[in-house]
């Protein structure tokens, strides 16, 4: 894009937004970059607009000039999803941040896209309800729509695709549309909710979401089990599904990542071992029983070590280890950068492809604890590299690969949850086949411009 474009484009756009348009030094980099290796871009302005129509004169502004637009939640996203790699217009909407209607007796809530998950449970919190998809991060709505989040719940309750009912979104040329409704289903037409939902802000800006809540459960217990290998914790989990026990959470952390927990959390004292963490909602005696049923599939597979927790501080204390497993598989190797992987396969394969996965890394001479969302096929390796070394971080690229050839081999994906961003496009023609091609034709038919997020899901020749 020409500087004059550029110029023009920021020049207008401060005239509707005067100080919410920044050219500043610090706001630039802040917005460079994500929590992925990916390296950072500035952007040339970043729009911090406050309503929809704000994000419609943007867009029909960026239109008019051919000017890149990239939509920036609260940056958490792990695949380099909010760098703009072509410059442009960064659109901030952490300013759209209202819980705008709780509707008990429906179990849904209308929010902006800046809405954080954390933010809209507090306010549910006198209600008896709660929002379930939980990425670990405190992410925002709008950013967890787009990349399709799901996290440590989804096994009971679902994706982010499973829990938003309809949408608010800007068009590329600034035309202000709404997806679907509040009624729980609908057979009218074609489902353009979810063609937005893992749309990763190519198709356009989510200003608006209707999301589902769930019941707050009467009683929950959570706790850990330790495994002799990581083939008889997932057995276990698999038996445990296939046989209907109702797991809220159930996570495999392999004994590398129990390791570097002892390392982070000196507090969580549990053997160096594959780990399965686990959490069980309902009536007091219905939580009784999927306990009794899990405890007797766990001692079937060798398991032990059952610590339970009832109390919600001794539950946070377990949860808020696991979601800092990042963290705790970095202290493994102090100084390190993580390069994550994302893989999800059909259940009845993930033990075999995680044995597969370790062995690859075992191979390449990386530490790279392995953590997983056993439930529903999704797992993590965590390749620790040196952040100096550009030969560490070029074989960690090539692991990274072979492991996503191998999700590919058992039917599974490159990407259970956390997106394609920059860095995993150019598998997409090879799990879509022909269907990457229709992505080509509906990326074109709504952004002819490809002014939306250019460089990511899709290319546009």
């Amino acid at each position: 894009m020409s500087n004059a474009k550029i110029d023009a484009t920021i020049a207008t756009l401060r005239e509707i937004l005067g100080d919410r348009l920044s050219t500043g030094a610090s706001i630039l980099d802040q917005h460079s970059h994500d929590e992925a290796y990916t390296k950072p871009v500035l952007p040339d302005a970043v729009a911090f607009p406050e309503t929809t129509e704000e994000v419609s004169q943007i867009l029909r502004v960026c239109s008019q000039h051919g000017c890149p637009v990239v939509p920036y939640g609260i940056g958490s996203s792990l695949e380099g999803h909010v760098v703009p790699v072509q410059g442009g217009v960064t659109v901030d909407t952490s300013r759209m941040n209202q819980v705008l209607q709780i509707n008990q007796s429906d179990l849904d809530a209308v929010v902006e896209p800046g809405v954080t998950r954390m933010q809209l449970n507090e306010a549910l919190r006198a209600t008896g309800l709660m929002f379930t998809v939980d990425p670990g991060a405190d992410a925002t709505l709008g950013g967890m729509a787009a990349t399709r989040a799901s996290g440590t719940n989804t096994v009971r309750y679902g994706t982010m695709a499973d829990n938003v009912l309809a949408l608010e979104v800007v068009l590329p040329d600034g035309q202000i549309i709404e997806t679907g409704s509040r009624a729980r289903k609908s057979s009218t037409g074609y489902d353009l909710t979810h063609l937005f939902i893992g749309s990763e802000g190519t198709l356009g800006i989510i200003t608006k979401l209707t999301v589902k809540l769930h019941g707050q459960p009467e009683h929950i217990a959570a706790a850990t089990c330790a495994f002799p290998d990581i083939k008889s914790a997932v057995d276990t989990v698999i038996l445990a599904i296939q046989m209907g026990i109702p797991m809220a959470r159930v996570e495999l952390l392999d004994a590398l990542t129990m390791r570097g927990m002892a390392l982070y959390n000196p507090d969580m004292v549990l053997p160096e071992a594959p780990h399965l963490f686990l959490e069980f909602h309902g009536s007091e005696a219905g939580v009784a029983e999927q306990v009794e049923n899990f405890e007797s599939l766990v001692a079937d597979h060798g398991g032990s070590g059952f610590q339970w927790a009832t109390k919600t501080e001794d539950r946070n204390r377990l949860w808020h280890a696991r979601h800092n497993a990042y963290y705790a598989g970095k202290a493994l190797r102090a100084g390190s950068n993580g390069v994550v992987t994302d893989c999800c396969v059909p259940i009845s394969a993930l033990a075999d492809c995680l044995i597969r996965a370790t062995e690859l890394a075992e191979e390449s001479g990386f530490l790279a604890p392995m953590v997983g969302h056993v439930g529903d096929g999704n797992f993590h390796l965590l390749i620790l590299v040196d952040p100096a070394s550009d030969e560490e971080l070029t074989r960690a690229k090539a692991l990274v690969e072979k492991v996503n050839r191998l999700a590919l081999e058992f039917g599974g994906t490159v990407s259970g949850e956390h997106g394609i961003g920059l860095g995993k496009r150019k598998y997409l023609p090879e799990e879509h086949g022909a269907a990457y091609a229709l992505m080509g034709v509906l990326k074109r038919a709504v952004d002819p411009g490809n002014i939306m997020n250019p460089g990511k899901l899709v290319t546009l020749n």
